[in-house]
């Protein structure tokens, strides 16, 4: 496994999210990993812009010249990764980042699938986004519908030809067309309430199978706040602690999982590193740890 630390605040406001690779490897990421007879290599952290000395642009995608170029850093990343025989583990930063995993896995393999863990769809364009934040725009951007604004970019578009997401619970007016326009699978809070997780990762898993790779994006806003405080979009009502960790299990079991992501966590707004903790323990569900 080759972890790629990825600090981009820029597809966001709120600071802090820049220190998540650096609370996620404090929290023991790699001893987890090593723990589950993995061999981890950290490549470090990739070059990224600092806002007080970036040029914001466009209001309604700020910032995205300077996200574009760092994500061209990650796929380049993500792409040597890959063809040195690891399994990319990137660690976020907002979730803008996961234009460069993306890519970088579309560059090794041709456009692929995505299960996209979150408490939203991050699929507006600058046209319907209603703050102008990136991080709200990138699985738009995979799947080739973000707009012209988004045609600086050293990957292929689209990265993605299919998309489920697991855990929604807030989702734009904007967004809702787009979902159905592409056919995207959407696995609500409440289909999960009414159905369980197991059942929604079941589907959402057979429905993304069989494509050139499955990239496994996880934004830990998926997980309620009460499990998962130190992110800097909290939604009330999401993945209770072990329902997240099932349906990384479930994940692990597929043996589908090419690549995998962790963004979001905010270690200033966080307890004790508890959200960072979390990402790690998640990740090692996906990558096959159990309980005996």
């Amino acid at each position: 496994m080759a972890v790629i630390g990825a600090g981009l605040d820029l597809g966001q406001r709120r600071r802090g999210v820049d220190m998540g690779p650096s609370a996620i490897r404090y929290a023991g990421l790699q001893e987890r990993i090593a723990e589950l007879g993995r061999e981890c290599v950290d490549r470090g952290d990739v070059e990224a812009g600092v806002a007080e000395a970036t040029e914001a642009g466009d209001p309604q995608a700020r910032y995205l010249g300077a996200i574009l170029r760092t994500c061209g850093q990650i796929a380049a990343q993500v792409e040597t990764a890959v063809a040195e025989g690891y399994l990319p583990l990137v660690l976020g930063g907002d979730h803008s980042v996961a234009m460069g995993t993306l890519g970088g896995m579309a560059e090794a393999h041709g456009a692929g699938a995505v299960l996209w863990v979150d408490a939203h769809a991050d699929m507006n364009r600058p046209s319907t986004s209603p703050t102008g934040n990136v991080h709200g725009m990138p699985l738009a951007e995979a799947l080739g519908a973000a707009g012209k604004e988004f045609s600086a970019r050293t990957w292929p578009v689209p990265s993605v030809e299919r998309a489920a997401i697991v855990g929604a619970r807030s989702i734009d007016a904007g967004e809702r067309l787009l979902i159905a326009e592409l056919g995207v699978r959407v696995f609500t809070m409440s289909d999960i309430d009414r159905h369980g997780i197991e059942r929604a990762m079941r589907e959402a898993l057979a429905y993304l199978q069989g494509a050139p790779f499955l990239h496994v994006s996880v934004d830990l806003d998926a997980v309620d706040p009460m499990f998962a405080p130190g992110v800097g979009t909290r939604v009330q009502g999401g993945l209770s602690y072990r329902e997240a960790h099932l349906a990384l299990e479930l994940l692990a079991e597929s043996e589908l999982m090419d690549s995998l992501e962790l963004v979001e966590v905010n270690p200033i707004l966080d307890d004790e590193n508890r959200t960072a903790s979390l990402a790690v323990e998640l990740a090692a569900s996906a990558l096959g740890a159990r309980i005996l």
